[in-house]
């Protein structure tokens, strides 16, 4: 999905830069929406966070300010663990005209709003860690307080770190996270898994561990750099009948081959993500 044109600038508050806060950080410099009156609230600050905000980019504090106008949206990238002791340090940064824009994993729109009672928009997402280099892909739900103009600033936001999927139901973010939150540790367990492999059939392991790399690598800009292509067809691109691709995909594709398998898997995150909300 590509994101809406340009939008005016508004006053953005960002509480929390570890590595998701930290990506959603670079993408907002990067992509012009963070202005001179953007507040990041983050009580340990490493020297990294210090240098991207010593240029003006950012105002650094380590903690929220007592008295502080509402900006018009809070992106809330703290570990989920730590919201009930910050929520009551953070209410003068809400306001009914605050858009809460939350990627922590676990928290449901009503434990936000049970947080943070003076919003009436919140926006619950879901990113993954390419978003570190601005390859992410995020989804998205917005509650019945966020109308069309704040959900495309929610889209503005979220979008400065990849692309952004919206899903009309709050219960589809748990299968959000279990496909595209949890998959590229799936993604790199096979490049573990593939280069083992080849070491198992006598390979090197460092050239086997670039063999895996580079192959999952190149397979996944083939499919960024055709969109209109299913994977399926790719697949079978790369498939000649009765040939070396072909046998091994007869193993992958069995009755108890890598579907299967990776349907118990991604259905195990999600029942895990739903353990978790709160």
């Amino acid at each position: 999905m590509s994101a809406p044109g340009a939008a005016p600038a508004r006053k953005i508050a960002v509480v929390g830069a570890g590595k998701m806060g930290f990506a959603l950080l670079e993408g907002l410099r990067a992509s012009g929406l963070a202005g001179a009156g953007t507040i990041v609230v983050e009580p340990e600050p490493t020297p990294r966070l210090e240098a991207l905000c010593a240029d003006g980019s950012f105002a650094l504090t380590r903690a929220a300010p007592a008295t502080q106008t509402p900006p018009d949206a809070l992106l809330l990238a703290i570990k989920p663990q730590m919201l009930e002791a910050a929520a009551p340090a953070l209410q003068a940064l809400v306001g009914p005209g605050t858009l809460i824009v939350s990627v922590l994993a676990g928290k449901t729109i009503a434990n936000l709003a049970g947080r943070f009672p003076a919003a009436r928009a919140f926006v619950r997402a879901m990113p993954n860690t390419p978003a570190a280099i601005g390859r992410g892909v995020t989804g998205a739900f917005a509650s019945e307080g966020v109308d069309a103009a704040g959900r495309d600033f929610a889209h503005r936001l979220l979008g400065a770190v990849g692309a952004v999927e919206w899903v009309e139901s709050e219960a589809l973010i748990d299968a959000v996270t279990a496909v595209s939150g949890s998959g590229p540790a799936y993604v790199f367990l096979m490049a573990e898994c593939l280069a083992a492999a080849g070491v198992e059939l006598g390979l090197p392991e460092d050239l086997s561990t670039r063999l895996a790399r580079g192959t999952i690598a190149g397979a996944g800009e083939l499919m960024r750099v055709n969109p209109d292509t299913s994977a399926e067809t790719l697949r079978r691109n790369v498939t000649s009948p009765g040939g070396t691709t072909a046998a091994a995909l007869d193993v992958l594709m069995a009755d108890d081959g890598l579907r299967p398998l990776l349907a118990r898997a991604v259905a195990a995150a999600r029942r895990r993500a739903g353990e978790l909300a709160g």
